[in-house]
């Protein structure tokens, strides 16, 4: 039912071999989630991805760490290039947020629609999540407004207002 991390440290899609790629892409019945950061995947594969999948196919995700935690720098991962590495420069994780992702899908050309519905409807279905992931009657009245930016407003958890950040500071 769901590939996780589509094109994320798989193998290549091989046009005489398509293996798992090719099944993620092709199958209806999978759901692929997405890091849309530009550093786990491409913009035109961002696409390419979005393309192939019917509606309600994608689920935006972050892969988010907390790479800056002691932990973490015991390690030797470090913020290098837009995203947490090892040592050897293999990603570590994100340091993505969700609305960075929905940024990140709509810089790459997906419908800003498609994008926000890859980050709430899509994924609270995925999870059985009938109170969450749509505003209507009877949802819990989580939301997240954006500006033209789409940088976060504020936030509303179960219709209370939760967070509004400082003037100039959205995210």
């Amino acid at each position: 039912r769901l590939f996780t991390h589509v094109f994320n440290a798989s193998g290549p899609l091989h046009h005489r071999r398509p293996g798992a790629l090719g099944a993620a892409l092709t199958d209806d019945r999978l759901t692929v989630t997405l890091i849309a950061d530009g550093v786990h995947v491409h913009p035109a594969v961002i696409r390419l991805v979005w393309r192939a999948k019917p509606a309600g196919g994608v689920v935006l995700v972050t892969d988010a760490v907390a790479w800056r935690s002691a932990r973490s720098s015991d390690r030797g991962v470090a913020h290098v290039d837009g995203a947490p590495r090892l040592p050897d420069g293999t990603l570590a994780g994100s340091s993505l947020t969700m609305p960075e992702a929905v940024r990140g899908a709509v810089t790459a050309g997906v419908d800003l629609a498609d994008a926000v519905t890859a980050a709430s409807t899509t994924p609270a279905a995925l999870l059985g999540l009938a109170d969450r992931g749509a505003i209507a009657p009877g949802r819990r009245a989580d939301l997240v407004a954006l500006d033209g930016g789409l940088r976060v407003q504020a936030v509303w958890c179960g219709g209370a207002l939760a967070a509004q950040p400082p003037a100039g500071n959205g995210e």
